[in-house]
């Protein structure tokens, strides 16, 4: 049996700990509750929870499965397993693909995380206190527009995950997941405690619960609720970015990885749901507008953190909330770099964690300078994008790479490796579940994410090139009955 190189988790636990820590993050705090509040509240919601359904929990099985079978770096694992199995062994930049992928939103990733340190800082000196709308756009507007403190912050962000990736397995990502997870429970049950106070509690969870399809009468389906509500799942549950595969290399042989899937993404979804429920009551009782978009937490939360009781206390919680939240998924996005590294280039971890952090640091300058020097506009899917680089980062890895890295992640397991090979590792023998799940990626997922694309028509054009170019180099359809029905 394989064992990885860079170590294994002492327990079935501290695994969930930590995949829950990678799909934990802004995505559930921050972007979740705008990208709620932008398309529909509660029929948002019912799509995006479908998709984690019947796409993300069974891409994650099949990410997990790769992972611990390969035991290497997502690249190396892809190109391990292709040998195995008789395949093509340009796989790998199926690897490359998530480890490029999760590199990019770690740089941007990076720079938003610095937003959330600056902001405990903000409102723990009381800038929020009595604050209206106009100043607390001025204060976000001020620090977004000064390159020089959205790079400090950045760089001490990515300083600090940095530190947690060198240290390995055992000593930095264990450590770090056993503190920040539960920190981060509580802060949340803390918030929303607090929300249970407020006037319009009711209404914060009627919005989120109750779906009002009226709300969706002037958006195209598609594109405004199906295609955020899928990016949102992709991004939520950390698929397609080599993160769950890296952690997933790290599991011993005897946990099972199906009820691991359904813990992770329960707690993933249980996280937006619960910041949605601390943050739309809020945003009724101050009368807020819900879909003020990634606003929403950094120009218009603060307002009701300036009015209400005990406000710069419950204000600072929130952003340490989402500093926590940011940094647990950042330590995921750079490991799998990390460990190719170690593994190909027979670097030491802490001189790989550093090259690979530092490359990712230059990288966020590009989004640091999206918001100021480098601001432009351009048009995507209908919509007005502002923030240059940034937005192209945002869209080309949670829209275009993370599907298609997840729909070849899917082909791969379901028509490409041999039945025996995803049995031996999923444990579920020949059982109803296991026919269950490969039905599933076999057909629900890929054409799923496809009829979804199909109502993009520029996102679908490109994405679809861009697969039947991955397909034509791996020549899967030279691979005849040797690739698919195993």
């Amino acid at each position: 049996m394989r064992t990885s190189i860079h170590g294994q988790w002492s327990s079935r636990w501290i695994f969930i700990l930590a995949a829950t820590g990678s799909a934990v993050g802004l995505g559930n705090i921050w972007r979740f509750p705008y990208l709620t509040g932008e398309n529909g509240g509660g029929a948002f919601v019912l799509v995006y929870l479908l998709c984690v359904i019947m796409m993300g929990i069974p891409i994650m099985m099949a990410e997990i499965l790769l992972g611990r079978r390969g035991r290497k770096s997502p690249i190396n694992t892809m190109e391990t397993l292709a040998a195995e199995e008789g395949l093509n062994p340009n796989w790998r930049f199926l690897g490359w693909l998530g480890v490029l992928a999760g590199f990019i939103i770690l740089s941007y990733y990076s720079v938003i995380a610095g937003w959330t340190i600056a902001f405990i800082f903000k409102t723990g000196m009381g800038d929020f206190v009595g604050a209206n709308a106009e100043q607390t756009t001025t204060i976000f507007s001020e620090l977004i527009s000064s390159p020089g403190i959205l790079l400090f912050w950045h760089s001490i962000f990515m300083f600090i995950t940095i530190r947690v990736v060198s240290r390995g397995v055992s000593g930095g990502l264990e450590r770090a997941v056993k503190f920040l997870m539960p920190a981060l429970f509580v802060l949340l049950l803390v918030m929303v405690g607090y929300a249970m106070s407020t006037e319009k509690f009711l209404d914060g969870l009627k919005y989120l619960f109750i779906p009002d399809f009226n709300s969706l009468a002037e958006k195209n389906l598609f594109s405004d609720v199906f295609l955020p509500a899928l990016g949102q799942a992709f991004f939520s549950l950390s698929i397609g970015m080599g993160a769950i595969m890296i952690y997933g290399s790290y599991l011993s042989k005897d946990s099972s990885i199906t009820s691991n899937c359904f813990v992770i993404a329960i707690a993933d979804t249980s996280v937006a749901i619960l910041a949605g429920i601390a943050i739309f009551p809020i945003v009724f009782t101050y009368g807020l507008d819900p879909s003020d978009g990634p606003g929403l937490i950094f120009i218009s939360l603060p307002i009701a953190f300036g009015q209400m009781p005990f406000g710069t206390f419950f204000g600072c919680l929130f952003f340490i909330l989402l500093m926590f939240a940011a940094w647990t998924s950042s330590i995921s996005l750079l490991e799998p770099a990390v460990t190719w590294l170690v593994e190909s280039k027979k670097m030491s971890r802490i001189k790989a964690s550093y090259i690979a952090g530092f490359i990712a640091w230059l990288l966020g300058v590009l989004t640091a300078l999206s918001f100021n020097y480098w601001a432009f506009e351009f048009s995507f899917a209908g919509a007005i994008k502002q923030n240059g680089l940034f937005d192209i980062f945002d869209i080309l890895t949670s829209n275009i790479m993370l599907p298609l890295g997840g729909v070849l992640v899917a082909i791969f397991t379901s028509w490409l490796m041999s039945r025996k090979s995803t049995v031996d590792e999923l444990g579920l023998g020949d059982s109803i579940a296991y026919k269950i799940w490969r039905f599933t990626i076999r057909y629900i997922a890929p054409i799923g994410v496809l009829i979804i694309f199909l109502n993009s028509i520029i996102v679908f054009i490109f994405w679809l090139t861009v697969l039947f170019k991955i397909l034509f180099i791996l020549k899967i359809n030279s691979l005849g009955s040797k690739g698919f029905g195993k």
